[in-house]
């Protein structure tokens, strides 16, 4: 793994992932595209996985895209290989950076403190719930530097604030502070620890039904970009897949006994 990101998996199933570039806000270069990447990929595979929070190192979640570290490199190189699309994903290179913890089975919390402009706004827009600082500064960027958002932004930034807020941030690249962010619904609650709030999250879904806490993550994206038809079939068939299993049996057991569930980890 890349020394741009820093991941450690607890024995609750909770695991911290970092952005590790402080130097430079936690800026995106191509090794920190590729770590993102990485890590995500990793993580999908541990079947022990409960919950992920997603935080940076220094002073920042993240800077975004580090123009100085693409300019360095060789005459159009870097922006090609952003763009390449493997045959596994909908998303490219540079789109899986922040769709990879969409993709993940499990929910990720963002915990952003500093700045998250551009390319470090959409990695903590891909993320499920978002604690924000209360210095915690967010800017749909790209416009400054004459581009548009290419991270996925456009796909998780249009669930979560209204079509005209979306295009007034876009179009004017402005700055959003802590409490308006949480007003337009870019985050989801201040925090004056936005990590060890976080955490105390995490850990409080890691102790839930890990089959039940996936399903839920299933059903809540799925029904929303679904039709009502489909939409309840998709509440049913997750539904019927739980009902009986091992992890659903003891998490009314557990209640019942008034005792700390033991589940076993998902197949």
């Amino acid at each position: 793994m890349s020394d741009r990101i820093s991941v450690s998996l607890g024995d609750d199933g909770v695991a911290d992932v970092r952005l590790n570039r402080p130097d430079k806000l936690n800026a995106l270069d191509a090794e920190m595209f590729e770590a993102l990447v990485g890590a995500g990929d990793a993580l999908a595979r541990e079947r022990g996985l409960r919950a992920v929070v997603l935080s940076g190192e220094g002073r920042a979640f993240c800077a975004g895209l580090d123009f100085a570290s693409f300019q360095a490199a060789a005459p159009d190189g870097g922006a090609r290989s952003l763009f390449e699309r493997g045959p596994a994903s909908p998303a490219n290179h540079a789109q899986r950076a922040a769709w990879v913890w969409r993709e993940l089975p499990v929910p990720v919390i963002a915990a952003v403190h500093g700045v998250a402009y551009g390319g470090g706004l959409q990695i903590a827009l891909a993320a499920d719930v978002r604690i924000v600082a209360p210095d915690a500064r967010l800017s749909v960027r790209e416009l400054h530097w004459g581009l548009v958002p290419d991270m996925s932004g456009t796909q998780t930034l249009r669930h979560l604030v209204r079509l005209d807020v979306a295009k007034e941030l876009t179009y004017t690249a402005r700055v959003v502070d802590a409490e308006e962010a949480v007003r337009l619904g870019l985050a989801t609650r201040v925090e004056a620890q936005p990590r060890e709030a976080a955490f105390a999250l995490a850990r409080e879904i890691a102790a839930r039904s890990p089959d039940a806490v996936r399903a839920a993550k299933r059903l809540l994206e799925g029904a929303y970009e679904a039709g009502v038809a489909e939409g309840l079939r998709l509440e049913e068939t997750l539904q019927r897949g739980l009902v009986g299993r091992p992890n659903q049996v003891e998490a009314v057991r557990a209640n019942l006994e008034r005792r700390p569930a033991r589940f076993r980890d998902p197949d």
